[in-house]
């Protein structure tokens, strides 16, 4: 890991600051505080996308959310389940569409082979419960540890990892969740194919002009690839946990902090 990380972001120049084109942000504990929207975060969407910059949230939460995130918040497209698919409404067509990376038959067997990790972990881990919003989930189990149940310890949330990784399945860490699935992707592959094959960009050459603001490790990815990732203070609560780190650091936290960032993007254009 560089030391060149968790920098304040009053020294994120003005002048690499006036380069970037667009944002991609995780949704809890990033834009939400204590599991809620503000209208000041919400805001700071707003003001990014009215400034013409791209605005993609890039979240673990289910596909039903993301279909209300994609047609009514001032987005361009949302990444969602961890990179199982991307969202985006099609205004000149008036529809919403969806682009999973999976075929069908390949989610759908996911989801059957996830039905053994779920009895596992309710069988091997007290006080874990499914997700509250797993009923909106095309391709993913979520495992709360935190959200809707007591929180639990950190030796638990390993167990619930572990679990995961014994079947074969991938397992994220978020702010609220472990997410588990079965397939290759991850927020980070998603998001390249994404801009790829929505926008034309290759963000392998143009990385330097987005941001990645995030909280927990299931961000980590993100961090290590965009050179100006940000996270907003409550970073540091998982900074043990992760891989990689952000480059940029917000002095608040959650919300009030991706509107910090919001502040800073929009003062250098």
């Amino acid at each position: 890991m560089s030391d060149q990380r968790l920098l304040p972001l009053s020294a994120f120049s003005a002048s690499a600051r006036r380069l970037v084109r667009g944002i991609f942000t995780d949704i809890d504990e990033t834009l939400t505080t204590d599991g809620s929207l503000t209208g000041e975060a919400y805001a700071a969407l707003a003001a990014l996308k009215g400034a013409g910059l791209l605005v993609v949230p890039v979240t673990g939460r289910p596909a039903g959310w993301c279909d209300h995130i994609a047609r009514m918040w001032p987005v361009d497209a949302v990444v969602g389940e961890n990179g199982a698919f991307w969202m985006w409404l099609d205004r000149r067509a008036g529809k919403l569409r969806t682009r999973f990376v999976q075929p069908d038959a390949e989610r759908e067997e996911g989801r059957r082979r996830l039905q053994a990790v779920r009895a596992a972990v309710l069988r091997d881990v007290p006080g874990a419960g499914i997700a509250s919003d797993q009923p909106y989930r095309q391709a993913d189990l979520a495992i709360d540890f935190c959200e809707d149940v007591p929180p639990l310890p950190r030796a638990a949330v390993d167990r619930i990892v572990a679990i995961f990784e014994a079947h074969g399945a991938q397992a994220k860490v978020s702010s609220i969740h472990v997410n588990g699935w079965f397939g290759d992707y991850d927020k980070l592959t998603t998001t390249r194919q994404m801009m790829r094959e929505l926008s034309g960009v290759d963000l392998d050459a143009e990385r330097e002009r987005y941001v990645f603001s995030g909280d927990s490790p299931n961000d980590a990815p993100m961090f290590g690839y965009f050179p100006n990732a940000v996270g907003v203070a409550n970073v540091r609560d998982f900074a043990d946990r992760m891989t990689y780190l952000p480059r940029w650091i917000t002095t608040a936290r959650s919300g009030a902090g991706f509107a910090e960032l919001a502040q800073a993007l929009l003062a250098a254009r």
